[in-house]
């Protein structure tokens, strides 16, 4: 069952949103879908709060967004992010051309910022 804070976000909204995509979503969707990344699930376009997460995995309460050159400086995300820390989620941004010239190194720093959350299983 989802928390308080995920049910207010819109889910028409983010059937919507999840129907429209970007290629760099749509591209990495299919890096991370069934739990292809480490075992985790990904879902997108997941309600969080007030927003709606690119991508979440709400088991490490980790949301990855994906951004465009419109949201480069954007002071409204770093408002966004800060609310988003707040509810205890870690969020990791990556640019869309990154996504689209580089997916395999996105993935990489993806599974590098999953690893300092999480202890290794050798440990």
């Amino acid at each position: 069952m989802r928390s308080a804070a995920v049910k207010r976000g819109n889910p028409n909204l983010a059937g919507k949103l999840r129907r429209s995509g970007t290629d760099a979503e749509r591209l990495f969707w299919s890096k991370v879908r069934n739990r292809q990344v480490d075992g985790l699930k990904f879902r997108r376009q997941m309600p969080v709060g007030d927003f709606i997460a690119d991508f979440c995995c709400a088991e490490l309460k980790v949301i990855v967004e994906l951004d465009g050159g419109q949201h480069q400086g954007n002071s409204s995300d770093m408002r966004r992010t800060e609310v988003l820390e707040r509810l205890g989620f870690r969020v990791v941004r990556f640019w869309n051309n990154d996504v689209l010239g580089n997916v395999e190194g996105v993935i990489d720093q993806l599974r590098a910022e999953i690893s300092k959350m999480t202890p290794h299983p050798a440990r």
